[in-house]
Protein backbone atom coordinates (compact mmCIF):
# COMPACT_ATOMS: atom_id res chain seq x y z
CA UNK A 1 0.00 0.00 0.00
CA UNK A 2 1.31 3.36 -0.96
CA UNK A 3 2.17 6.07 1.83
CA UNK A 4 -1.15 8.22 2.00
CA UNK A 5 -3.11 5.75 1.15
CA UNK A 6 -5.94 4.29 3.43
CA UNK A 7 -8.30 1.99 2.14
CA UNK A 8 -12.15 1.46 2.83
CA UNK A 9 -11.30 -0.62 6.15
CA UNK A 10 -8.28 1.31 7.23
CA UNK A 11 -10.39 4.66 7.44
CA UNK A 12 -13.05 2.70 9.05
CA UNK A 13 -10.71 1.83 11.81
CA UNK A 14 -9.81 5.53 11.76
CA UNK A 15 -13.11 7.20 12.07
CA UNK A 16 -14.39 4.25 14.72
CA UNK A 17 -11.17 4.49 16.72
CA UNK A 18 -12.51 7.38 18.60
CA UNK A 19 -15.21 5.64 20.01
CA UNK A 20 -13.65 2.78 20.82
CA UNK A 21 -13.56 -0.82 20.31
CA UNK A 22 -16.53 -3.53 20.02
CA UNK A 23 -16.78 -6.40 22.16
CA UNK A 24 -17.67 -10.04 21.63
CA UNK A 25 -19.90 -12.33 23.37
CA UNK A 26 -18.64 -15.98 24.90
CA UNK A 27 -20.04 -18.55 23.06
CA UNK A 28 -19.23 -21.88 24.14
CA UNK A 29 -15.79 -20.92 25.24
CA UNK A 30 -15.05 -18.95 22.84
CA UNK A 31 -13.12 -16.66 24.46
CA UNK A 32 -9.79 -17.82 22.90
CA UNK A 33 -11.80 -16.82 19.89
CA UNK A 34 -12.18 -14.10 20.84
CA UNK A 35 -9.12 -12.60 21.79
CA UNK A 36 -7.38 -14.19 18.57
CA UNK A 37 -10.40 -11.56 16.43
CA UNK A 38 -9.82 -8.19 18.88
CA UNK A 39 -5.61 -8.78 17.67
CA UNK A 40 -6.78 -9.79 13.84
CA UNK A 41 -9.61 -6.47 14.07
CA UNK A 42 -6.33 -4.48 15.40
CA UNK A 43 -4.17 -5.86 12.26
CA UNK A 44 -5.58 -3.75 9.87
CA UNK A 45 -3.40 -4.77 7.01
CA UNK A 46 -5.25 -8.05 6.76
CA UNK A 47 -8.41 -6.34 7.09
CA UNK A 48 -7.08 -4.58 3.71
CA UNK A 49 -6.06 -7.70 2.05
CA UNK A 50 -9.32 -9.77 2.78
CA UNK A 51 -11.37 -5.95 1.12
CA UNK A 52 -9.20 -6.36 -2.22
CA UNK A 53 -10.74 -10.20 -2.50
CA UNK A 54 -13.74 -10.16 -4.06
CA UNK A 55 -16.44 -12.24 -3.08
CA UNK A 56 -19.16 -10.90 -4.81
CA UNK A 57 -19.53 -13.88 -7.02
CA UNK A 58 -18.83 -16.40 -4.43
CA UNK A 59 -21.82 -18.11 -3.17
CA UNK A 60 -22.67 -17.99 0.92
CA UNK A 61 -20.30 -20.60 2.13
CA UNK A 62 -20.74 -21.55 5.90
CA UNK A 63 -17.44 -23.05 5.82
CA UNK A 64 -15.21 -20.27 4.02
CA UNK A 65 -13.07 -19.41 6.71
CA UNK A 66 -11.35 -15.71 5.23
CA UNK A 67 -15.27 -14.94 3.67
CA UNK A 68 -16.67 -15.28 7.19
CA UNK A 69 -13.22 -13.41 8.76
CA UNK A 70 -13.83 -10.55 6.63
CA UNK A 71 -17.34 -10.00 7.48
CA UNK A 72 -17.02 -10.83 11.28
CA UNK A 73 -13.96 -7.44 10.67
CA UNK A 74 -16.10 -5.58 9.23
CA UNK A 75 -18.78 -5.60 12.02
CA UNK A 76 -16.17 -4.99 14.88
CA UNK A 77 -15.59 -2.05 12.51
CA UNK A 78 -18.80 -0.56 12.98
CA UNK A 79 -19.72 2.00 15.09
CA UNK A 80 -22.25 0.32 17.62
CA UNK A 81 -22.33 0.01 21.47
CA UNK A 82 -23.25 -3.41 21.19
CA UNK A 83 -21.00 -7.13 20.66
CA UNK A 84 -20.08 -8.02 17.06
CA UNK A 85 -22.27 -10.33 15.59
CA UNK A 86 -19.82 -13.48 15.36
CA UNK A 87 -21.90 -16.59 15.40
CA UNK A 88 -21.22 -17.20 11.99
CA UNK A 89 -17.44 -17.28 12.14
CA UNK A 90 -17.35 -19.07 15.17
CA UNK A 91 -20.07 -21.66 13.15
CA UNK A 92 -17.13 -21.92 10.29
CA UNK A 93 -14.42 -22.56 12.45
CA UNK A 94 -16.25 -25.41 14.03
CA UNK A 95 -17.03 -26.78 10.38
CA UNK A 96 -13.10 -26.76 10.14
CA UNK A 97 -12.34 -29.27 13.22
CA UNK A 98 -11.66 -26.12 15.29
CA UNK A 99 -14.46 -27.27 17.75
CA UNK A 100 -16.93 -25.54 19.44
CA UNK A 101 -17.51 -26.00 22.95
CA UNK A 102 -13.69 -27.16 24.01
CA UNK A 103 -10.66 -25.40 25.41
CA UNK A 104 -8.00 -24.33 22.84
CA UNK A 105 -4.55 -23.33 22.82
CA UNK A 106 -4.67 -19.63 21.15
CA UNK A 107 -1.65 -19.80 19.49
CA UNK A 108 -2.56 -23.49 17.98
CA UNK A 109 -6.10 -21.54 16.73
CA UNK A 110 -4.19 -18.61 15.25
CA UNK A 111 -1.89 -20.89 13.22
CA UNK A 112 -4.74 -23.13 12.27
CA UNK A 113 -6.71 -19.68 11.15
CA UNK A 114 -4.00 -18.48 9.19
CA UNK A 115 -3.34 -21.65 7.16
CA UNK A 116 -7.43 -21.54 6.44
CA UNK A 117 -7.13 -18.30 5.03
CA UNK A 118 -4.68 -18.62 2.82
CA UNK A 119 -6.04 -22.36 1.44
CA UNK A 120 -9.45 -21.02 1.12
CA UNK A 121 -8.78 -17.46 -0.69
CA UNK A 122 -8.75 -18.35 -4.22
CA UNK A 123 -7.16 -15.70 -5.29
CA UNK A 124 -3.25 -16.76 -5.28
CA UNK A 125 -1.87 -13.34 -5.14
CA UNK A 126 -3.66 -12.04 -1.89
CA UNK A 127 -2.85 -15.53 0.06
CA UNK A 128 0.47 -14.83 -0.66
CA UNK A 129 0.13 -11.61 0.41
CA UNK A 130 -1.43 -12.84 3.79
CA UNK A 131 1.20 -15.03 3.85
CA UNK A 132 4.04 -12.52 3.80
CA UNK A 133 1.86 -10.59 6.33
CA UNK A 134 3.41 -12.53 8.65
CA UNK A 135 6.30 -15.12 7.14
CA UNK A 136 9.82 -15.31 9.45
CA UNK A 137 12.18 -16.03 6.77
CA UNK A 138 14.94 -17.86 8.03
CA UNK A 139 17.88 -20.64 7.61
CA UNK A 140 18.66 -23.14 9.68
CA UNK A 141 22.08 -24.75 9.92
CA UNK A 142 23.20 -28.17 11.19
CA UNK A 143 26.77 -28.97 11.20
CA UNK A 144 27.57 -32.68 12.71
CA UNK A 145 30.17 -32.80 15.39
CA UNK A 146 32.39 -35.29 13.74
CA UNK A 147 32.45 -35.02 10.44
CA UNK A 148 31.88 -31.12 10.24
CA UNK A 149 29.22 -31.65 7.31
CA UNK A 150 26.61 -28.37 7.24
CA UNK A 151 23.46 -28.60 5.85
CA UNK A 152 21.21 -25.76 5.69
CA UNK A 153 17.82 -25.66 4.94
CA UNK A 154 15.57 -21.93 3.74
CA UNK A 155 12.02 -22.07 5.83
CA UNK A 156 9.79 -19.75 7.21
CA UNK A 157 7.81 -19.29 10.77
CA UNK A 158 4.87 -17.16 11.04
CA UNK A 159 5.06 -17.04 14.90
CA UNK A 160 8.03 -16.67 16.72
CA UNK A 161 8.14 -19.43 19.56
CA UNK A 162 9.91 -18.69 21.85
CA UNK A 163 11.06 -21.16 25.24
CA UNK A 164 10.73 -19.24 28.64
CA UNK A 165 13.15 -20.09 31.76
CA UNK A 166 11.17 -20.65 34.95
CA UNK A 167 11.85 -17.47 36.70
CA UNK A 168 12.64 -13.90 35.21
CA UNK A 169 12.79 -13.85 31.66
CA UNK A 170 13.34 -10.44 29.15
CA UNK A 171 12.27 -10.89 25.74
CA UNK A 172 15.51 -9.77 24.40
CA UNK A 173 16.88 -12.95 26.08
CA UNK A 174 14.71 -14.87 25.10
CA UNK A 175 15.30 -13.80 21.41
CA UNK A 176 19.12 -14.48 22.19
CA UNK A 177 18.58 -17.58 23.44
CA UNK A 178 16.20 -18.66 20.10
CA UNK A 179 19.16 -17.89 17.67
CA UNK A 180 21.46 -19.31 19.88
CA UNK A 181 23.62 -22.67 18.28
CA UNK A 182 22.68 -25.45 20.33
CA UNK A 183 24.36 -28.79 20.43
CA UNK A 184 22.09 -31.81 19.79
CA UNK A 185 23.27 -34.76 21.75
CA UNK A 186 22.11 -38.67 22.77
CA UNK A 187 18.62 -39.00 22.07
CA UNK A 188 18.32 -35.54 19.95
CA UNK A 189 21.32 -36.66 17.42
CA UNK A 190 20.41 -35.90 13.93
CA UNK A 191 21.41 -37.83 11.24
CA UNK A 192 24.40 -37.13 9.07
CA UNK A 193 24.54 -38.54 5.29
CA UNK A 194 28.34 -38.12 5.56
CA UNK A 195 28.54 -40.14 8.17
CA UNK A 196 25.55 -42.71 7.37
CA UNK A 197 24.80 -42.49 11.41
CA UNK A 198 23.00 -40.42 14.35
CA UNK A 199 25.76 -38.19 15.06
CA UNK A 200 25.84 -35.08 17.42
CA UNK A 201 25.46 -31.94 16.21
CA UNK A 202 24.96 -27.96 16.62
CA UNK A 203 22.00 -26.56 15.31
CA UNK A 204 21.63 -22.84 14.44
CA UNK A 205 18.98 -20.38 13.05
CA UNK A 206 19.73 -17.31 10.94
CA UNK A 207 17.17 -14.65 9.85
CA UNK A 208 16.73 -13.92 6.13
CA UNK A 209 14.01 -11.23 6.30
CA UNK A 210 11.61 -9.84 8.77
CA UNK A 211 7.61 -9.40 8.46
CA UNK A 212 5.36 -6.53 8.60
CA UNK A 213 3.60 -7.65 11.53
CA UNK A 214 5.58 -10.42 14.24
CA UNK A 215 3.93 -12.68 16.54
CA UNK A 216 5.92 -13.71 19.42
CA UNK A 217 4.60 -17.54 21.13
CA UNK A 218 5.46 -17.40 24.63
CA UNK A 219 6.13 -20.91 25.56
CA UNK A 220 4.28 -21.18 28.98
CA UNK A 221 2.58 -24.24 28.74
CA UNK A 222 5.78 -27.24 29.45
CA UNK A 223 4.39 -30.69 29.16
CA UNK A 224 6.48 -32.95 32.16
CA UNK A 225 5.38 -36.59 32.35
CA UNK A 226 2.89 -37.32 30.69
CA UNK A 227 0.76 -33.87 32.18
CA UNK A 228 0.76 -30.10 31.00
CA UNK A 229 1.44 -27.28 33.37
CA UNK A 230 1.72 -23.64 33.10
CA UNK A 231 4.71 -21.56 33.61
CA UNK A 232 3.49 -18.19 35.58
CA UNK A 233 7.50 -16.88 36.02
CA UNK A 234 8.05 -13.47 35.06
CA UNK A 235 8.55 -12.64 31.03
CA UNK A 236 8.71 -8.98 30.56
CA UNK A 237 8.35 -7.21 27.12
CA UNK A 238 8.83 -3.54 26.07
CA UNK A 239 6.36 -1.55 23.87
CA UNK A 240 8.84 -0.97 21.30
CA UNK A 241 12.35 -2.61 20.51
CA UNK A 242 15.05 -3.02 17.63
CA UNK A 243 15.98 -6.68 16.56
CA UNK A 244 19.20 -4.52 15.12
CA UNK A 245 20.29 -3.78 18.26
CA UNK A 246 20.72 -6.93 20.01
CA UNK A 247 20.19 -9.76 17.58
CA UNK A 248 22.70 -8.44 14.80
CA UNK A 249 24.71 -12.11 15.06
CA UNK A 250 21.32 -13.77 14.38
CA UNK A 251 21.16 -12.17 10.37
CA UNK A 252 22.41 -14.05 7.82
CA UNK A 253 24.42 -12.81 5.10
CA UNK A 254 21.96 -12.24 2.39
CA UNK A 255 19.70 -9.92 5.53
CA UNK A 256 19.47 -6.39 3.73
CA UNK A 257 16.42 -5.18 5.84
CA UNK A 258 16.90 -1.75 6.68
CA UNK A 259 14.33 -1.11 9.10
CA UNK A 260 13.68 -3.57 12.34
CA UNK A 261 12.36 -1.31 14.72
CA UNK A 262 8.84 -3.20 15.80
CA UNK A 263 6.01 -1.29 18.20
CA UNK A 264 3.59 -3.84 20.36
CA UNK A 265 0.16 -3.29 19.30
CA UNK A 266 -1.71 -6.28 20.95
CA UNK A 267 -1.25 -9.03 23.58
CA UNK A 268 -3.30 -12.20 24.22
CA UNK A 269 -3.40 -12.79 27.82
CA UNK A 270 -4.37 -16.15 29.35
CA UNK A 271 -5.78 -15.90 33.02
CA UNK A 272 -5.77 -19.84 35.24
CA UNK A 273 -4.37 -23.23 35.04
CA UNK A 274 -2.97 -25.31 31.81
CA UNK A 275 -6.37 -27.69 32.15
CA UNK A 276 -8.68 -24.25 32.53
CA UNK A 277 -8.65 -21.01 32.27
CA UNK A 278 -9.25 -17.62 30.62
CA UNK A 279 -8.64 -15.61 27.41
CA UNK A 280 -8.58 -12.01 27.05
CA UNK A 281 -6.63 -9.26 24.87
CA UNK A 282 -5.50 -5.63 24.85
CA UNK A 283 -4.77 -3.58 21.81
CA UNK A 284 -3.76 -0.50 20.81
CA UNK A 285 -5.53 2.45 19.22
CA UNK A 286 -4.40 3.01 15.96
CA UNK A 287 -4.94 5.94 15.68
CA UNK A 288 -5.17 7.80 19.90
CA UNK A 289 -2.41 4.81 20.51
CA UNK A 290 -4.34 4.29 23.80
CA UNK A 291 -4.94 1.23 24.83
CA UNK A 292 -8.02 -1.26 25.26
CA UNK A 293 -8.91 -3.98 27.02
CA UNK A 294 -11.45 -7.04 25.81
CA UNK A 295 -12.81 -9.45 27.85
CA UNK A 296 -14.81 -10.66 26.02
CA UNK A 297 -18.12 -8.76 25.47
CA UNK A 298 -16.28 -5.91 28.24
CA UNK A 299 -14.51 -3.63 26.59
CA UNK A 300 -12.69 -0.71 28.39
CA UNK A 301 -9.94 1.69 27.83
CA UNK A 302 -6.44 0.72 30.01
CA UNK A 303 -3.09 1.84 30.32
CA UNK A 304 0.28 0.73 29.51
CA UNK A 305 0.76 0.36 32.97
CA UNK A 306 -2.12 -2.35 32.62
CA UNK A 307 -0.39 -3.87 30.43
CA UNK A 308 2.56 -4.67 32.29
CA UNK A 309 0.99 -6.52 34.75
CA UNK A 310 0.83 -9.43 32.48
CA UNK A 311 4.29 -9.88 32.57
CA UNK A 312 3.63 -12.66 34.91
CA UNK A 313 3.58 -14.00 38.36
CA UNK A 314 1.67 -16.46 40.53
CA UNK A 315 -1.64 -16.17 40.33
CA UNK A 316 -1.83 -13.57 37.46
CA UNK A 317 -3.17 -13.03 34.21
CA UNK A 318 0.03 -13.36 32.08
CA UNK A 319 0.80 -12.92 28.45
CA UNK A 320 1.27 -15.41 25.80
CA UNK A 321 1.12 -13.75 22.47
CA UNK A 322 2.85 -10.90 21.34
CA UNK A 323 1.98 -8.91 18.22
CA UNK A 324 3.98 -6.34 17.51
CA UNK A 325 4.31 -4.23 13.62
CA UNK A 326 7.12 -2.97 11.90
CA UNK A 327 7.37 0.70 12.06
CA UNK A 328 6.85 3.17 9.45
CA UNK A 329 4.09 0.84 8.07
CA UNK A 330 1.23 3.13 9.20
CA UNK A 331 -0.80 4.86 6.05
Amino acid sequence: MSAGSCSYYSKLWLRNSQFGMRGLTNYSLSCCVNSLLQTLSATWELADILEKWATADLKLDGRNVPLQLKKVLAAMRSDLPQPAPHRDFLNCLDRNYIRLNIQHDADEVFLSILNLLQQQVNDKDLALEIQNLYKISVETQLQCLECNTVQTRSTYLVSLPLHIKEDHNSLENCMVSFFEHQELKGANSCFCSRCGTRTPSRQGVKLHSLPQILCIQLKRFRNTSGSTRKLDCTVTFPETFNFSTFLQDAFSANFSQGDCRYSLYAVVVHCGCAGSGHYTAYVRNRLSEQWYYADDSHVQQCCWKDVEETYGGRYRATAYMLMYRREGTTT
